[in-house]
């Protein structure tokens, strides 16, 4: 079965694409990269991870124990940059078919 692109995951998929990052890290990068309108819960987050692993988009990076807790890292992986870029290119190219749609639509309240 095909991974599906959701939007959580191509916020997940960019949140990485700085460097490796932690679980809180990443939730706080999505939330900084959605403009506060996407907010992962634990569950969600630790579920696209795994998924996103399966298809090989992500890997772990490593670990740490910060004040008495295991902190975990993941990073992207070549495909997973590559499926972050292909979801970026068709989004522009839905937002310029959108625009175009938007643009020959007549005025409200005109002819």
């Amino acid at each position: 079965m095909a991974f599906r692109m959701t939007e959580q995951a191509y916020l997940v998929l960019l949140s990485l694409a700085e460097g490796p990052r932690h679980g809180y890290a990443i939730v706080q990068a999505v939330l900084g990269l959605s403009d506060g309108a996407t907010r992962l819960g634990a569950g969600t987050l630790y579920g696209l991870l795994d998924r996103l692993g399966t298809a090989g988009m992500v890997e772990p990076a490593g670990e740490e124990v910060v004040d008495g807790r295991l902190r975990r890292y993941y990073r992207l992986t070549e495909q997973g940059s590559a499926a972050a870029l292909a979801e970026t290119a068709r989004l522009r190219a839905l937002a310029r078919r959108a625009r175009g749609a938007l643009a020959a639509r007549p005025a409200l309240g005109g002819a």
